[in-house]
């Protein structure tokens, strides 16, 4: 990542408004339940919970679709069903046909892997649905500032919204210093 695109993200997530749409996708409720001992799932653990507890107290509305109760739900861990009540008050996205032809763009244009219920359905329901962030912990398809330029291209090609892609941490208010 250069500078300059580092720098946007930044300025953009720092000047985020009282009152964002943020869909929380996957990965945040299972990492807010996570129970592995390694110092940096311990840390993305407590990010999570702090930002998360935090976000439901604030403005911001926090959204979700029926792929991540799936994900969820279709999940083998010990907190699944931990996982599914914590996001059991969140609004639910439309997928529909809409959001399914962007899954198919971003397939098409090899945004995202080729799995039509996976991290392409995520961003297109974000996406879509204009949402100001995605948060999640997948670093590798999604929160990935490699891929914010190509996103940026496709989802104005296809006239639809450009969520931040940011993890639980980029969101917090104050600072990783401050447990």
């Amino acid at each position: 990542m250069n500078v300059r695109t580092y720098t946007i993200c930044r300025v953009a997530v720092a000047a985020k408004a009282s009152m964002a749409r943020i869909y929380v996708e996957t990965t945040i409720p299972s990492f807010y339940f996570d129970v592995r001992s390694a110092a940096e799932m311990v840390a993305r653990r407590n990010w999570t919970r702090r930002w998360f507890d935090a976000a439901r107290q604030s403005g911001d509305e926090l959204v979700t679709s029926l792929a991540v109760e799936a994900e969820l739900r279709n999940g083998d861990y010990p907190s699944r069903q931990e996982a599914m009540a914590l996001i059991g008050g969140l609004a639910l996205l439309d997928l529909d046909e809409a959001v399914a032809e962007v899954v198919d763009a971003y397939i098409a244009h090899r945004l995202m892997p080729r799995d039509p219920a996976g991290d392409a359905l995520h961003l297109a329901a974000a996406s879509y649905h204009r949402c100001d962030f995605l948060v999640t912990w997948n670093c590798e398809h999604l929160a990935n500032a490699n891929k914010f330029g190509h996103i940026r291209r496709i989802n104005t090609m296809l006239g639809i919204g450009c969520p931040m892609l940011v993890t639980p941490l980029e969101l917090l208010k104050e600072g990783i210093d401050d447990e």
